[in-house]
């Protein structure tokens, strides 16, 4: 019996064998067992309370901070679109956004309604879902301090609605259940000139291209900051690559950037392995030399081929 024979009949869409790479902005990868597109929250709930238990069950965003392994991911790969990528102005300088709208859209929306204080978002790869799990933020903001409310399925198809309070949110970290499947959020913001707010925006957006190699094939930023902002004298991962020589250190296809040296960078031909294996041989040099571990801000998830 095939997986999609094991799943429940749903009104979205499975793909069999579904080629990730072409889903993720490193560009590698094997291919998902089976990818499902929800059709909307009520499929994805009947979805997860009728899967059974022992299949595997994995979200993928914009694939922007994710390495699939080269063997593959085993059992489902969800990806939200449809509308999981809508936006929705409420009153009160409120936005809500669904979990799949990529973050530099609700950036924009944003803007439009005359909200500020979501600008950092355009500065931020990926989607809602992804910023929600992780506390994604950039330029001394984070997620943590826009949302009011989030929307979520567990494993078993539940609908939970809840408070930042309750998500524990701390330096790129989110305290949910593993489990949990983000569909939305409500974000708060304060009212403001939506020229005003663009610039703002454009500023952002010139800052990071005139820092960090976001034309390439890349995750963004690698490895978390060891300290949290306002921390005395903070460490950088940036610096504790570059002072061991992880500047342009590179594996097959795959090397540290020359301009951003927290940005892993796959030239065309790396596979998941040479990627992997750069970060891997950083964190150890930054062990070794300055007894730190460097904690992976990009997602890996797969199985690797065996040698």
């Amino acid at each position: 019996m095939s997986l999609v024979d094991r799943l429940p009949t749903v009104r979205g869409k499975y793909i069999e064998q579904a080629p990730l790479k072409d889903l993720t902005w490193l560009r590698v990868g094997g291919p998902a067992d089976v990818l499902y597109v929800p059709a909307d929250e009520a499929d994805l709930s009947r979805f997860l309370a009728e899967t059974p238990e022992d299949v595997p069950v994995h979200v993928l965003g914009a694939g922007s901070n994710t390495l699939v392994r080269d063997g593959g991911v085993r059992g489902v790969v969800i990806r939200l679109a449809g509308p999981f990528v809508q936006t929705e102005a409420l009153g009160d300088n409120r936005l809500r956004a669904g979990a799949g709208a990529l973050d530099k859209r609700v950036a924009k929306s944003a803007a439009d309604a005359g909200i500020a204080g979501l600008e950092y978002l355009v500065g931020v790869p990926g989607t809602i879902g992804g910023a929600l799990r992780m506390n994604a933020g950039c330029y001394d903001q984070e997620t943590a301090d826009i949302v009011v409310e989030v929307v979520a399925l567990d494993r078993l198809g539940r609908r939970i609605v809840a408070t930042p309070d309750e998500l524990a949110y701390g330096y790129r970290h989110c305290g949910a259940p593993a489990d949990w499947i983000f569909t939305e959020a409500v974000f708060q913001g304060q009212a403001d000139a939506p020229d005003a707010i663009r610039a703002r925006m454009d500023a952002i957006t010139a800052r990071r291209e005139s820092t960090q190699p976001i034309r390439e094939k890349t995750s963004g930023s690698t490895f978390a900051n060891p300290d949290a902002p306002g921390t005395p004298n903070p460490r950088k991962s940036w610096q504790l690559i570059d002072s061991v020589g992880g500047r342009g250190y590179r594996v097959g296809g795959a090397h540290f950037s020359e301009q951003h040296c927290n940005f892993l960078i796959n030239d065309g031909t790396a596979s998941a392995a040479d990627l992997e294996q750069v970060g891997e041989d950083i964190r150890a040099r930054v062990k070794h030399q300055h007894d730190i571990d460097l904690r992976w801000e990009v997602k890996r998830i797969g199985e690797g081929i065996a040698s």
